[in-house]
């Protein structure tokens, strides 16, 4: 069991890893030991309240296919322990982040200073705009 929070609580089960071989530091071994991990959970499938999921999938971003799996790719270690450990903590660290509410937007009216500000602005604008046309001298 994977706990999130004490409300959400995932299952060792919906949550897959596959390891690859990683790019980067590693000298022969790493072309020979898949250190790199792929981390993959099924948002839609999942048992997380709906609200969640949804903040999940904007949250993560290119991270979720168009079928709804999220994919994090951890190869910033040598090892493959370290870089499994690394994948679950980001997994958790996005799933902690798509619980905050989003804060409802206030609407606000601009002030009267200003609109007066923009009007003043735009005529100055105008004006400089007015002098340099080009006048014919005929």
């Amino acid at each position: 069991m994977i706990r999130v929070t004490d409300a959400i609580v995932l299952d060792d089960r919906d949550v897959k890893e596959r390891f690859v071989r990683a790019s980067g530091p590693g000298g022969q071994n790493v072309n020979k030991v898949a250190t790199a991990v792929q981390l993959r959970f099924d948002v839609r499938g999942s048992k997380m309240p709906e609200d969640v999921k949804a903040r999940l999938i904007h949250v993560a971003g290119r991270r979720v296919t168009s079928e709804g799996i999220l994919l994090i790719e951890a190869k910033r270690f040598r090892t493959q322990e370290q870089n499994r450990e690394d994948a679950m903590q980001r997994f958790i660290d996005l799933i902690r982040k798509s619980l905050a509410k989003p804060k409802p937007r206030k609407k606000t009216k601009p002030t009267k200073a200003s609109k007066e500000a923009r009007i003043k602005a735009k005529k100055i604008r105008g004006e400089i705009k007015r002098i340099r046309q080009n006048k014919s001298f005929e």
